[in-house]
């Protein structure tokens, strides 16, 4: 059984890796197997869900007068028949096109994301894969271009690179972000969209979450421990956001490359050791 302590510090890595780069999820994957906690598969399944969904209480928080402005206009343009006149709403439209690709194909591979979860062998092997994207990001990313100027198909391309966020150890915002960066989107602007968009798909992460949650059989006894770590991914996610829009405005993704990098060779270097 997760004890507090437990909670509490995967909470933090959570809410930490989540915005930064790194992979959430291969964080979640590996911090535990490194550590040779034995946390029951189903359990930590829904507890990885559910401090998704706290970090997206962080993009809440953080982005509160952007969504406010974002949804009003949404309104309206549906009210007045005008959905795309207005910049604001029209991003709002965005930022749904680009949540359909992950969303479907998290619904047809959700049992093979539910094996990938519970292995660090591919999690480690995949945080290579999220270094690759972010040098290929610096690499061929033209970075002239803020979200006003995103089209249809900048986002649609978005999202199917954020498709690839479903496996553990590949960054969400890792992925997301270099795709933008992609599509010519400077660095502040590709992580804002990327944080944005991530709102749909993880509203419908912890919706499935929570009927898994009711099929556990202790879950007044681990329901404390998970809301402990809860609500330390949240507050630790909202103090990511600001740093790394912070550090974006000035520095590359190389350093989250080399990060990622080491952190996967360290986890292989573990698993070979232990056999």
């Amino acid at each position: 059984m997760m004890t507090f302590l437990q909670s509490i510090l995967l909470g933090i890595i959570q809410g930490i890796t989540e915005f930064l780069p790194i992979s959430s999820s291969g964080h979640l994957v590996l911090v535990p197997h490194l550590l040779n906690w034995q946390l029951e598969p189903q359990a930590i399944f829904v507890f990885d869900v559910l401090v998704q969904v706290a970090t997206l209480v962080a993009v809440f928080a953080y982005f509160w007068s952007d969504l406010t402005v974002i949804g009003k206009a949404f309104l309206t343009g549906l009210w007045q028949r005008t959905p795309f006149d207005n910049a604001n709403s029209r991003l709002g439209w965005l930022i749904l096109l680009a949540t359909i690709p992950a969303g479907l194909a998290g619904l047809f591979l959700k049992d093979v994301l539910e094996s990938a979860l519970n292995s660090p062998l591919a999690a480690s092997l995949f945080l290579f894969v999220t270094a690759a994207l972010l040098v290929m990001a610096e690499q061929l990313g033209k970075r002239e271009n803020s979200t006003a100027r995103l089209t249809w198909l900048d986002a649609l391309v978005i999202g199917v690179f954020q498709i690839l966020a479903l496996f553990p150890g590949v960054s969400r915002s890792g992925a997301t972000i270099t795709g933008g960066m992609l599509r010519r989107l400077d660095r502040p602007s590709a992580a804002r969209f990327s944080f944005l968009m991530s709102i749909p798909i993880m509203l419908a992460a912890g919706l499935l979450a929570a009927l898994d949650l009711f099929e556990i059989p202790n879950l007044s006894a681990v329901l404390p421990t998970f809301l402990a770590g809860f609500l330390a991914a949240a507050v630790t996610g909202y103090l990511s956001i600001r740093w790394l829009l912070r550090y974006l405005s000035q520095r590359s993704l190389y350093g989250f490359a080399a990060y990622c990098v080491g952190f996967g060779a360290l986890n292989l270097i573990v698993l070979l050791i232990r056999g």
